[in-house]
């Protein structure tokens, strides 16, 4: 039988397998973290939903660094059967970092429908949302004049210089307008955005919807 259990009825022995890839000081976050949990379960008693439409594995590492970094600050959300609704990168981060037990939430007042649904929603509206990467610079330029360690971020080290060197980039491209030849017409600049789809269909279902927003679109398979 399943056992819900608080933190009071564990240790950190518990929790980490002999074999955690994890630090004593990431260790000690996570618990720190786990002391602001009300609910928790055995990683062998929370079952993955066997139809998640997500693909999951490339995230993997990304939380499992976050989870390094910053304790188990996202729970684990289940239904009244302890299937996961949301959390499968989570649940399989915590697989590769050795944890056993880990805070949950459950969501016993949802129904079935609600449970279906808002397992969609929630992997959807991750999508939603676009960074303004003025303000995104400016985040990642105070972190790095406190001597924060920007490799713990989620961004990969291409990703950063790009965000970092934007600025130079417009000073750049203004140095040129400055130097182009009188009575030549230069082309107007054009702007372009690739993005990468999971498949076939979901190339199709992002082209028709970029050109229905009026955006100039073109196929391309690399």
């Amino acid at each position: 039988m399943t056992e819900v259990l608080k933190f009071k009825d564990f240790t950190s022995d518990d929790v980490f397998l002999k074999s955690s890839p994890l630090t004593s000081e990431e260790k000690g976050m996570i618990m720190k973290s786990y002391e602001e949990s009300g609910t928790f379960l055995r990683l062998d008693d929370i079952v993955p939903y066997d139809n998640n439409p997500r693909l999951n594995e490339d995230a993997v590492d990304g939380v499992a660094k976050s989870i390094r970094n910053y304790g188990f600050q996202q729970t684990i959300v289940v239904d009244k059967d302890y299937t996961i609704i949301v959390g499968h990168t989570r649940r399989l981060a915590c697989i590769k970092l050795g944890l056993a037990i880990v805070p949950v939430a459950i969501a016993r007042c949802l129904s079935p429908e609600q449970v279906k649904a808002y397992r969609l929603d929630d992997n959807k509206t991750a999508e939603l949302s676009n960074w303004d990467f003025a303000k995104l610079k400016d985040e990642i330029d105070d972190l790095s004049n406190i001597d924060y360690d920007l490799d713990s971020l989620a961004f990969g080290k291409a990703e950063l210089e790009r965000i970092l060197g934007e600025d130079d980039e417009e000073d750049d491209v203004g140095d040129e307008k400055d130097e182009e030849p009188d009575g030549i017409e230069m082309p107007e600049p054009s702007f372009v955005v690739m993005v990468e789809c999971l498949d076939e269909a979901d190339q199709e279902r992002t082209f028709n919807a970029l050109k229905q927003e009026g955006y100039k679109c073109r196929l391309s398979t690399l």
